[in-house]
């Protein structure tokens, strides 16, 4: 899952980058609003969650949110703010925010509120994923493997090898680009000439082999790649 996170704070958004990061969500982190609105108009479909600052250089927060909310996007947004008024809130959430998270908070918090987002968004596929005996819990963030004995194996995977075979199982049978896997699963500023996306499809194979789940995800040359159910 994607998000755009909008904080200009430095410590406050490490920190938050962080521990979406911890969680597998693949994170941009914009500083201002005119660099987040930059984001939004050319890719807001590609974003699961947005996070929003409501004080920023540039376009502020609720800018921000009459923007997005004039292109018909129904991106859920949390909004982040000291302002802890009551007509503060409502002005937020009026203006076309989810929910509305006081500043100081705790990153508890913050993941609860954007998993009840995940919940009541629209566009949110669904949290269990199957392709054979390969299983995929997108939200509690595991993959396991059914055996032969009937028991489930944990795959262990790192965020990126989760969020590749999570894009790869919500597209089966479907040829995905090398530029379609690098603009869903890495930052906006990765090196759309680097290999790290074959690279990164060589260590999830050897993953899923090991556990018995051989030839799942198949090369098309020169286009990209396949997962065959």
């Amino acid at each position: 899952m994607r998000i755009l996170l909008v904080e200009d704070e430095p410590d406050l958004g490490k920190a938050i980058d962080r521990t979406l990061k911890q969680e597998k969500y693949i994170v941009d982190w914009a500083q201002d609003g005119n660099e987040a609105w930059e984001y939004l108009d050319n890719q807001w479909t590609q974003y699961t969650l947005a996070i929003f600052d409501w004080l920023l250089p540039g376009l502020s927060g609720i800018q921000l949110l009459h923007k997005l909310r004039a292109k018909h996007s129904f991106l859920p947004v949390l909004m982040l703010t000291a302002k802890d008024r009551m007509e503060d809130k409502v002005a937020g959430l009026d203006a076309g925010a989810d929910d509305y998270l006081v500043k100081p908070f705790g990153m508890e918090e913050l993941l609860a509120r954007l998993r009840a987002l995940q919940r009541r968004s629209p566009q949110i596929q669904p949290q269990q994923l199957q392709i054979g005996n390969l299983a995929l819990d997108c939200g509690n963030r595991t993959a396991c493997h059914l055996n032969q004995n009937g028991t489930n194996q944990i795959i262990s995977l790192t965020n990126k090898e989760f969020q590749l075979l999570e894009y790869f199982m919500k597209h089966p049978n479907q040829i995905v680009t090398t530029d379609q896997i690098r603009n869903q699963i890495w930052e906006a500023s990765a090196d759309a000439f680097s290999n790290v996306v074959a690279a990164q499809v060589r260590l999830l194979r050897r993953k899923l082999e090991s556990v018995g789940c051989a030839n799942l995800i198949e090369t098309v040359h020169g286009v990209g790649y396949r997962m065959r159910n």
